[in-house]
């Protein structure tokens, strides 16, 4: 084979049919089959498929072989053989016993939600702590589906005479599986104590701590590159942002706070994604205040708020100071609605990331909530002690200066860590 042709090869996309699987036992709320359709269709864009066809499929219960039907399952095998499908991609996730005898049924590659969702993971993960959640998440969705991989490897039947090479293969896959999982979750948390030390020593120096929240691709990114003047990557699709980004901002009062960036939240978001991610979520429980930025031109803008609020909830940060920040208002067709939803989300805040529209709205927020520890003062000091007023300008708000021949009187609003470091050098009066 050539160079190019192996180029070709390697550039290849994989080609897939997309099966949308509506359960009428576990539709969710909110939640119409043409939407999981549609964030499927999304995720597959994500993960650099090519898509040949999108199927739906409609069942009152999920059976245990197959999950569909078998007819449907047939019907399903028939379109990826004629249509050269390389995988066939559902909307739910499929246990492991499910998986394998669809593949057998369709005769290609059968891929799940979770399955979906890790391998877009895999794909944006840069750094070492983001890698090592990546890895963790997809040992433990791999670990339980090795069961009943032995049949393939060994001999059926239990007991004296039947334990096979392959069933002893098994177990050492699993052990290796169960190894490596414990060493990554260690690894994991020396990455929570490094961060904890972090979060220490920014409560000792009184930063506080804001913390973008949202569904995935609902501009937080954007925001925080609109925030402090990054340019961090940010691209209209699924889970652009994975690793942890954390950045100081300065408020108009001059108070610095450190911003940060998290991983975007999906409806029935599966429960060991956000185990594996907790040492980056940590970020959520240990913030001062929450921005939860809502897509507010989506249609399912009330479905993405509810969803976010679930992830909330499982990790217990419902109680916390939070500002909705309705974003891409640049995007809304008719802005009449614009009050209404204001009203219907809680301390809502309409923006555009992207344009930086209505931003002296959401930093007043901001720094309403944030600047709590901070007080109006009267400074008085020594006219030879110029460098304090270095110190008072870079650390807080001046609003006023008058010299005498002695002294230089200072009215500005000041932390409460600021006024500790001038005590005992100044004369100073809570106004």
């Amino acid at each position: 084979m050539s160079k190019e042709a192996r180029m070709i090869e390697l550039n290849k996309k994989e080609r897939a049919l997309l099966v949308t699987v509506d359960v009428f036992a576990a539709r969710t709320k909110g939640i119409k089959v043409e939407d999981e359709a549609s964030e499927l269709r999304e995720l597959a864009k994500t993960s650099g498929v090519e898509i040949i066809d999108e199927q739906a499929c409609h069942c009152d219960k999920p059976m245990p072989n197959l999950f569909i039907g078998s007819g449907k399952a047939d019907e399903l095998g028939l379109e990826a053989g004629t249509r050269g499908a390389d995988a066939v991609i559902f909307s739910v996730d499929l246990s492991g016993t499910q998986q394998r005898n669809l593949e057998d049924k369709l005769g290609c590659k059968v891929i799940d939600r979770t399955q979906l969702i890790l391998d877009i993971f895999a794909q944006h993960a840069s750094s070492p702590e983001g890698k090592t959640q990546v890895e963790l998440a997809q040992l433990e969705y791999l670990l339980p589906r090795l069961t009943g991989k032995g049949v393939m490897l060994s001999r059926l039947g239990g007991g004296i005479g039947t334990r096979g090479p392959g069933e002893q293969k098994l177990e050492v896959d699993r052990r290796r599986i169960r190894g490596r999982i414990a060493k990554l979750k260690r690894e994991l948390e020396h990455i929570r104590s490094r961060r904890f030390l972090a979060r220490k020593k920014r409560t000792e120096e009184k930063l506080s701590q804001i913390t973008l929240v949202g569904y995935t691709n609902a501009g937080k990114t954007t925001l925080l590159n609109s925030l402090v003047n990054e340019h961090q990557l940010a691209e209209d699709s699924l889970f652009t942002t994975l690793d942890p980004l954390s950045r100081t901002m300065t408020l108009p009062n001059n108070q610095k706070i450190i911003i940060s960036d998290t991983v975007g939240f999906l409806h029935n978001l599966p429960i060991h994604l956000v185990e594996a991610f907790k040492a980056t979520l940590e970020d959520v429980r240990s913030a001062d205040l929450l921005i939860h930025v809502l897509d507010i031109s989506h249609p399912l803008r009330y479905s993405y708020f509810d969803s976010v609020t679930a992830v909330l909830k499982e990790l217990d940060c419902l109680d916390k100071p939070a500002i909705c920040a309705l974003n891409k208002i640049d995007k809304l067709e008719d802005m009449g609605w614009l009050g209404r939803y204001k009203q219907d989300f809680p301390n809502a805040i309409a923006i555009s990331a992207l344009k930086k529209e209505n931003f002296g709205d959401l930093v007043s927020a901001i720094s309403k909530t944030v600047s709590k520890g901070y007080k109006k003062v009267e400074l008085t000091f020594p006219i030879n002690m110029m460098s304090t007023i270095d110190l008072i300008y870079r650390e807080g708000k001046v609003e006023d200066v008058n010299y005498t021949s002695k002294t230089i009187v200072i009215r500005a609003l000041l932390s409460d860590l600021t006024l500790s470091r001038l005590t005992g050098y100044t004369k100073i009066k809570e106004l």
